[in-house]
């Protein structure tokens, strides 16, 4: 039979996260390489208890198809959540959506034309890149350091590129670095966005899991003119099997999204959404993302400490203040692919930088995950890392 496949299928690719995932499940295997979140911390139980009063009060209902804004309880209790972050978003601006990753593919099907230039940091989330790329834009990534985003290097790209559309952002604990956008800066994107007439796309995954450092405003909270879109989600601070996001966005961009979102899937999980709700209701969920946070802290400080125990000295490395990730620069001439297939085969994983640079730009880092390994399997990975690290940065520094 003749190829039916329509041109865009050739512009995306499987995940790489995703696909080494799949070889990394061997029980021997101790992973650094997905953004998982620690498992032990899902509230089972205050999760049956919210299933079995939405069961008892509601259960036609939650099992019946829904508005596509999303269940209003829900919608009014992230509403408040984002108050409390100093984001003034009325549920007319609120938007439920299956995980942030469908808020970040209706953002592409919504505003992106084939040749729009997409601004990002360099390196940024794979799945963004991977969900964008079908609408075929171009990339132009912007380099950063430890604060974030280069303003300079960004506004020089926005005068190069007019066509651009807009800025996509991960301000707070970026993935892959963990690197976070600092005060300055957030206002100087606002004013760069104004001047330059452009959209910001706020991803926001990781910012309630803050356990060190002062906590900063979103960059929606300057926003005078409406145009930044934030995206976040329940799946980093609650459980990500639900597949709850959220979009806050001026009411004319929500419309706009609720009309593709019908387009793919009518609504998000009607039962998920009412589980949560009622979660909400019942419980404290800050009091559960400080039993997150006091986790991650101690597993962020081994990992960091490993790595200068561990590994080689010719390396840098993000110290991050909350989220999921450190991210680990080698000199140019390391291939962090090659680094990977050693350390599977020594029963240790990671991701390769390469897949996060939507232009293919870099090949020498990586990123590590430290929230789903307890602190034994950590330092016991680490030292099997740091063991095939030394061997094959010897062999660089031989053949140069």
């Amino acid at each position: 039979m003749e190829n039916k496949f329509a041109d865009r299928t050739n512009l995306v690719k499987p995940s790489e996260t995703r696909e080494i995932l799949k070889v990394t499940e061997r029980p021997e295997v101790i992973s650094f390489a997905g953004g998982l979140p620690a498992p032990e911390l899902f509230p089972v139980e205050a999760l049956k208890n919210a299933c079995n009063a939405v069961l008892n009060e509601e259960g036609a209902a939650s099992l019946q198809y829904s508005t596509t804004e999303g269940f209003i309880p829900l919608r009014v209790a992230i509403s408040q959540r984002m108050k409390v972050i100093g984001i003034d978003s009325p549920i007319e601006n609120v938007l439920i959506t299956s995980g942030s990753q469908q808020a970040i593919d209706l953002t592409g099907r919504i505003f992106i034309n084939e040749g729009d230039t997409i601004i990002c940091e360099s390196p940024t989330y794979l799945a963004a890149i991977n969900a964008f790329k079908s609408y075929n834009p171009k990339f132009v990534e912007v380099a950063m350091d430890d604060d974030g985003m280069d303003m300079d290097q960004l506004e020089k790209t926005l005068q190069e590129h007019p066509n651009t559309k807009f800025i996509y952002t991960i301000p707070d604990f970026q993935n892959p670095t963990g690197r976070t956008l600092k005060l300055e800066r957030r206002k100087r994107i606002i004013e760069l966005a104004n001047q330059y007439d452009v959209l910001i796309v706020e991803d926001n995954p990781y910012g309630a899991i803050r356990f060190a450092g002062e906590a900063l405003p979103p960059v929606k909270y300057f926003d005078t003119e409406g145009r930044v879109i934030y995206i976040s989600t329940f799946s980093k601070i609650f459980t990500p099997g639900l597949r709850l996001g959220w979009i806050c966005a001026d009411e004319s961009f929500i419309e706009k999204y609720v009309a593709f979102k019908q387009t793919a899937d009518l609504h998000t999980d009607s039962f998920a959404q009412r589980i949560t709700a009622k979660y909400l209701e019942l419980y404290d969920i800050d009091e559960h993302i400080n039993k997150i946070k006091a986790v991650y802290k101690e597993r962020c400080t081994v990992m960091l400490s490993c790595i200068e125990e561990f590994f080689p000295k010719n390396l840098s490395y993000s110290k991050p203040e909350g989220g999921l990730f450190i991210w680990v620069e080698f000199p140019e001439s390391v291939d962090s692919r090659e680094l990977f297939a050693e350390c599977l085969a020594n029963n240790v994983a990671f991701v390769p930088g390469t897949p996060f640079f939507p232009n293919g730009t870099k090949n020498n880092a990586l990123r590590l995950n430290y929230s789903n390994m307890p602190k034994e399997k950590i330092r016991q990975g680490m030292k099997r890392m740091g063991e095939v690290l030394h061997r094959e940065l010897e062999k660089e520094t031989i053949l140069l």
